[in-house]
């Protein structure tokens, strides 16, 4: 246990960075005569970091042996004050704004008191920004803090030498399976540009993303001259780089007594042959991800009941880093089997096509469908992170929706436009997702139906403080058509359920026949608004209000609305979700329990 300091004589900062320096002090482990001068010690370095070099300081310790507490009086002195400050740019990163922004930010001028944590920022800044922005050859020229204690004055010069700033060179890529040229172009950089380490990092999560390979490594190259005329660094390269510059860069980790080029001799080639743009290559190695994946998931939910998913995805079919994935889903009211066969295009993460075809069988309430589709999209995926699809959908459906019965083969064409954001996903504290589509189908084309079908919903989560946490829907649906009972069940619109309105069982909730069945709307609208309030952990108390229905006539008479309380508790596989929920115009089911698994979005 460390030695208890009072201290007389100082006051704020200057006296709790004392306390700091004393605070692991372990008496016990000093003589008295030692333990005083490893006190004075401390305290005294403790002072000169704020500009205190010369205090005089008396201690008293208590009657216990070894002593448990120490009484400081301290007499501070006059503080130093900056006499000269000389900041000062060479190379090209004179011109670099990052730089000057430093040097400008910088707040200790002329006249003010020394203080030493400022100075050791700056520092520590130039020197990160120099290997961020590809200055591989930086180094400080000048770098001195005179302090002339008896003259209570200071003098700060500090001189970087950025030397030319690399450009991005030639990326050379091993281990891949995919087309090279494909890499190249998901690079946020081209050959010739300014380097930056943040474009590397960038490059590294847009090939992560791709889903191609298993591992990814995108370094820069370090030059091969450099590593044949200097001496292997005991610290590391990167911790090298990180105190020296690029002159201390070396492969190997250990030292060696070998000759090596006096640095002058160094310099002096260097400014020779030295090109007067240097690059700095990019060594990119990747390792094929398998090719074949497989998922399994087990699921419950108090609408549908227990489900199962199986899931068979190859990432990659070819050189072209084509992909296909199928989906087997599983539950009581609802099967269904797809799949996705993906073509990405110029940039792969955001230019693709996709064909996609599915088979769904659904049977609940008074819905009862056989559907296949096929669908022909092209997908752009834009700066704003907006995803457009534009598609071209083929469906045949035998349904049987209360007591219509029929069969249609329907043509029809779309886009839609989604996006989706969210900060931390296992249970997010900020995020919105809004998805507005548009269907169009014409009997003039082959279609069976003529319709124009718009959609739109938006989600928002949003935070107060620490422990309180918002959410937010609203639904919207419209169709235009002339003969509604050619609308198949999947284009219909029904509501109700946990992802929905709470208190009412899953899609009970449209338009009904003269026989009390379910016919399904024209037209949604649904909204719904949950305050969530951290109980302690992770274990968090809702309470919320849902209203909204399906409906013909726009606008209907009436919403249903339920509202209730519930129960998240944020487990290591995602938030897990329980909620009571009274429907307030349904007499025949008073409460409803919903159970679910999984972040909102």
């Amino acid at each position: 246990m460390g030695i208890e300091t009072r201290i007389d004589g100082l006051s704020g900062e200057v006296a709790e960075n004392v306390r700091h320096y004393l605070s692991d002090l372990e008496a016990d482990q000093y003589g008295r005569t030692r333990l005083e001068g490893e006190i004075r010690r401390r305290a005294r370095e403790a002072m000169r970091v704020y500009g205190y070099y010369e205090p005089v300081i008396e201690q008293e310790f208590g009657d216990d042996d070894p002593p448990r507490q120490v009484t400081l009086a301290i007499e501070p002195g006059r503080q130093v004050r900056i006499e000269e400050l000389a900041l000062r740019l060479l190379g090209d990163a004179e011109s670099d704004p990052p730089f000057r922004e430093v040097l400008d930010a910088f707040p200790l001028s002329e006249g003010d008191p020394l203080a030493h944590a400022p100075w050791d920022r700056m520092r520590s800044r130039l020197a990160g920004l120099a290997l961020e922005r590809g200055y591989f050859d930086w180094r400080f020229v000048e770098r001195r803090m005179e302090v002339r204690p008896y003259e209570q004055s200071a003098r700060l010069h500090l001189t970087l030498d950025s030397g030319p700033r690399y450009r991005f060179g030639n990326v050379a890529i091993r281990g891949s399976h995919i087309e090279p040229a494909r890499l190249r172009r998901m690079a946020p950089f081209a050959e010739g540009e300014p380097y930056r380490a943040g474009d590397i990092a960038v490059y590294s999560q847009r090939l992560g993303q791709a889903g191609w390979f298993d591992s990814i490594s995108v370094r820069p190259r370090l030059d091969d001259e450099r590593d044949l005329a200097l001496p292997p660094s005991t610290l590391g390269w990167w911790n090298a780089v990180a105190t020296e510059g690029s002159t201390a860069l070396s492969r190997d980790a250990e030292t060696t007594l070998a000759p090596r080029i006096a640095s002058s001799s160094l310099e002096t080639v260097a400014s020779l042959t030295a090109s007067e743009r240097p690059e700095m290559p990019i060594d990119v190695v990747v390792t094929p991800a398998d090719r074949h994946q497989f998922e399994v998931g087990v699921g419950y939910a108090t609408d549908v009941g227990p489900r199962l998913r199986f899931a068979w995805e190859q990432p990659w079919i070819n050189r072209l880093g084509h992909s296909l994935e199928h989906d087997l889903y599983l539950s009581a009211p609802e099967q269904r089997f797809s799949g996705t066969y993906t073509m990405p295009l110029e940039d792969p993460l955001r230019d693709q096509y996709r064909l996609q075809y599915g088979l769904r069988n659904r049977d609940n309430e008074d819905t009862r469908t056989l559907e296949s589709t096929v669908e022909i999209a092209r997908r752009w995926e834009f700066e704003n992170r907006w995803v457009q699809t534009l598609f071209l959908r083929a469906t045949f459906e035998d349904f049987t929706q209360g007591n219509e019965a029929d069969s249609v083969l329907i043509y029809y064409p779309g886009i839609s436009w989604s996006r989706t954001r969210s900060r931390n996903p296992r249970f997010p504290t900020w995020g919105d997702r809004q998805r507005f589509g548009i269907e169009y189908s014409d009997t003039r084309w082959g279609s069976d139906a003529d319709f124009l079908r718009l959609t739109g919903d938006s989600e928002w989560i949003r935070m107060l403080g620490e422990d309180n946490r918002f959410v937010g829907r609203i639904g919207l649906g419209a169709t235009f058509t002339d003969d509604f009972s050619q609308i198949p069940p999947s284009l219909r619109f029904f509501t109700g359920g946990d992802r929905s309105i709470r208190g009412y069982a899953y899609e009970s909730l449209a338009p009904r026949n003269e026989e009390d069945e379910l016919r399904g709307g024209e037209q949604l609208l649904t909204a719904s608004l949950e305050y969530q309030r951290r109980v302690t952990g992770d274990w968090w108390a809702a309470a919320f209000v849902d209203t909204g229905d399906a409906f013909d006539d726009w606008w209907p008479e009436a919403l249903n609305t339920g509202a209730g309380l519930g129960v998240r508790w944020v487990s290591p596989v995602g938030p897990i979700r329980v909620d009571i929920a009274h429907p307030f115009d349904d007499e025949d089911d008073s409460w409803r329990l919903h159970f679910a698994i999984g972040p909102e979005f």
